[in-house]
């Protein structure tokens, strides 16, 4: 009978054991997939921080350049505005689909 009772109580043991251990291993998992999501938002982030940059110099100079020729400086202002209007309108138009892309690359991020 203390025979049983001991392969009893070595069995508990191992059964916690591997209950702590995959507990564990969930957790690296999860933090594992949470690392990898957010990091690679923030690396995005920080490359479309660095495009908005280029493109906000980038449209001054077309807009000083554009109201030079055509002999008002607002003018070039009002053009560069109408362009990025446009672009907006379009985005608008196209946000569930947008929305959609960007779901699909954060679930992709966490399944892989």
């Amino acid at each position: 009978m203390e025979n049983n009772t001991k392969s009893l109580e070595s069995l508990l043991e191992r059964v916690v054991e591997y209950g702590n251990t995959s507990f564990e291993l969930a957790k690296l998992k999860i933090l594992d997939k949470t690392s990898n999501v957010v990091s690679s938002i923030i690396s995005s982030y920080f490359i479309l921080i660095l495009i908005a940059s280029f493109a906000l110099f980038l449209s001054l100079g077309f807009a000083f350049w554009l109201g030079e020729i055509l002999g008002k400086i607002w003018l070039g202002f009002f053009i560069i505005t109408a362009f990025y209007g446009i672009i907006v309108i379009t985005f608008l138009f196209m946000y569930k689909w947008l929305k959609k892309i960007a779901g699909n690359y954060i679930i992709k991020k966490a399944l892989k």
